[in-house]
C-alpha cells in the first residue's frame, strides 16, 4: 500500500450528483484533482472510433476505466498534499456489479492493494441538478441505482462513506475539507 494514500480522497455517487463540479471547485482552490475515468474513456473512444463505450461493450468500457484509474493512482503517488479523485477503482467494480458482469480478479486485487483514504465522500442523487448530456445517458432511476451500488461496494471494500449534503458547491467543498480536518485530527 502507498503511504500517500491517506491523502487520497474519493468523491463518488451516481451520475449527475455534482461530483465533477465539486472537483473543479476544489481544483480551483489549488488541490490536486483526478478526473473521472468514465467521461475520459467515452471521449477517447469516440475520438478514436473505438467500441469501449457503455452502450456498446460494457466489459471493454470497464477495462478502460480501470486502466485510467490505475494511471491516475500512479500519478497521484508522486503528489504531495490532498488528492481528490472523481471516482476510483471501487466505482468500476460497482459498475460491473450493477451491470451483472463478472469482476476480473486483477481489478479486485488492485482495489484491495491500491487503497484510498478509508473515508470516501458520496454525493446523493440530486434531481434538481440532474441533467443528461452526450456522455451521461442514464435516466434518474439508473442514477439512483448507481448511487446504491456505490454505497454497497464501498462498504464491501471497508470504506467509511460520508454523505455530502446537497448544498451550493462552495459549501460542499467546505464540508469535505472540514470533515477531512476532523478525521485527520482523530487519526493523528
Amino acid at each position: 500500500m502507498n503511504p500517500q494514500s491517506d491523502n487520497f480522497f474519493i468523491l463518488t455517487g451516481g451520475p449527475g450528483s455534482g461530483k465533477t463540479t465539486l472537483l473543479s471547485h476544489l481544483a480551483g482552490m489549488g488541490y490536486h484533482c483526478m478526473p473521472e475515468a468514465g467521461r475520459a474513456v467515452i471521449r477517447q473512444q469516440e475520438r478514436l472510433g473505438g467500441a469501449a463505450l457503455p452502450w456498446n461493450d460494457k466489459n471493454a468500457f470497464a477495462r478502460c476505466m480501470y486502466e485510467h484509474d490505475m494511471a491516475a493512482y500512479r500519478r497521484a503517488c508522486a503528489m504531495t498534499g490532498l488528492v481528490f479523485f472523481d471516482r476510483g477503482m471501487i466505482d468500476v467494480i460497482a459498475y460491473l456489479q450493477l451491470e451483472q458482469l463478472p469482476v476480473p480478479k486483477c481489478l479486485q486485487a488492485a482495489a484491495s492493494r491500491c487503497r484510498y483514504h478509508k473515508t470516501a465522500f458520496i454525493l446523493p442523487p440530486w434531481p434538481q441538478i440532474y441533467r443528461n448530456d452526450h456522455e451521461r445517458r442514464q435516466d434518474p432511476p439508473t442514477a439512483i441505482a448507481t448511487y446504491k451500488a456505490m454505497m454497497k461496494t464501498y462498504a464491501q471494500y471497508g470504506y467509511t462513506l460520508v454523505q455530502v449534503p446537497c448544498l451550493p458547491v462552495a459549501q460542499r467543498a467546505a464540508f469535505i475539507l472540514n470533515e477531512i480536518a476532523f478525521r485527520q485530527t482523530q487519526e493523528g
